[in-house]
């Protein structure tokens, strides 16, 4: 793909120094966990306290587990559930008419109306963090455009609603049933709940070996009936088994000072989804993006955010967006793709699970995924796991 010329970002001179690879997402409090400290024992072990896991560990809990505990490396929504652009999108990372032809028309819808109905009720759950907007889709050519058309036409004949767009944005689709949230505290209100209820979480507790039943971490030994591990960033490197399967990518973002000079009433992703953005109610322009730029440099484990893609998403912030106010954060998120266009639910046997690879679009699918592994769990099966399995 041809892609124009990447000009200078300002100078540090006409723009405060952004604060180093911390999300705008974190503008409140953190919910700080202690440490596990020593052996512990339990029905249920979750690995991972973003979005995924705590949407698994809430539904076991659900389900009348009376033993859980959860644990992450760092905290509550510490990787990419509190780094990514806070979009609750349908579907999964393919769009819907590319997901009829490659899985088939019965999957497919299945998918669309899970996701549809998992953003009500993560809405439900935490109304004051979710916002129904809808959602832009803005083609960025031609044939673009001829896409959205046919994703458009998919989409009405399979009963989702999609309308024609133009606009201040550009032209392309509406997509009116989509949402955005608030990431960092949806994740951080869900463990404080979760915590009430009676589940054990701990951060700074680094799982580092995986066996039947056993989870071998930095601060102590679980042994658990059931092993979730709801990860995406880096997951091959906690479950080597999965090399080849899965593989860890950067994606990078950064936020910018209220801009009244612009208004996105909507999130909007254009050039098929590598690029997208939201404003704030407050002001502030949240741009994600450029992967595939140097996409050989961002398939790499490492979240810190590089230069080539932070001077693309600043040239994009000021000569695509028209936003002129200072930019004040610049970070870096780790997720997983898997080797499909399916995200991985897999049982690797003995009582483990694995969630996680969700291709950079994790929040809505995450969610549900996490359900479905805790409802494999406690009734071994989950009907909503079948339209994302073969």
């Amino acid at each position: 793909r041809t892609m124009p010329h990447l000009g200078e970002p300002p100078s540090p001179a006409k723009m405060p120094h952004p604060l180093p690879d911390r999300p705008r997402w974190d503008d409140h409090d953190d919910l700080l966990l202690p440490a596990l400290a020593g052996d512990a024992e339990a029905e249920l072990c979750v690995v991972g306290l973003g979005g995924t896991g705590l949407s698994c560990l809430t539904e076991a809990l659900s389900l009348g587990a009376t033993s859980v505990i959860g644990i992450d490396a760092v905290g509550v929504a510490a990787g990419a559930a509190g780094r990514n652009g806070g979009l609750l999108l349908s579907g999964t990372s393919e769009y819907h008419h590319d997901l009829v032809r490659q899985i088939g028309r019965e999957r497919a819808v299945a998918i669309t109306r899970l996701t549809n109905d998992e953003i009500q009720r993560i809405a439900a759950e935490v109304p004051d963090d979710v916002r129904f907007t809808g959602s832009l889709r803005i083609a960025a050519s031609d044939d673009e455009l001829a896409d959205c058309e046919a994703q458009r036409d998919r989409m009405l004949v399979d009963g989702f609603p999609c309308d024609r767009y133009t606009g201040p944005e550009g032209r392309g689709l509406l997509i009116p049933t989509d949402a955005v949230m608030h990431p960092m505290r949806r994740c951080r209100r869900i463990a404080a709940r979760a915590l009430e209820r009676g589940a054990r979480l701990f951060g700074g507790t680094r799982a580092f070996e995986l066996d039947a039943g056993v989870v071998r971490t930095d601060r102590g030994t679980i042994r658990a009936r059931h092993v979730i591990v709801c990860v995406d960033g880096r997951l091959e490197s906690l479950v080597p088994a999965l090399q080849g399967t899965v593989r860890t990518a950067r994606l990078q973002m950064l936020a910018t000072a209220p801009a009244r000079e612009v208004a996105f009433p909507r999130p909007v992703s254009t050039r098929h989804g590598y690029d997208y953005w939201q404003q704030l109610p407050d002001g502030c322009v949240l741009l994600g993006g450029g992967r595939d730029i140097a996409a050989e440099e961002e398939w790499t484990t490492d979240s810190t955010p590089s230069p080539t893609i932070q001077n693309y998403l600043t040239t994009l912030v000021r000569e695509r967006l028209g936003v002129h106010a200072a930019i004040t954060h610049r970070w870096g998120a780790a997720v997983s793709y898997s080797d499909s266009i399916m995200p991985l639910f897999r049982d690797l046997g003995e009582g483990v699970r694995v969630v996680g690879a969700f291709n950079g679009t994790g929040n809505v699918v995450g969610a549900l995924l996490g359900r479905a592994a805790a409802q494999c769990a406690r009734r071994g099966h989950s009907a909503i796991a079948d339209p994302f399995t073969d």
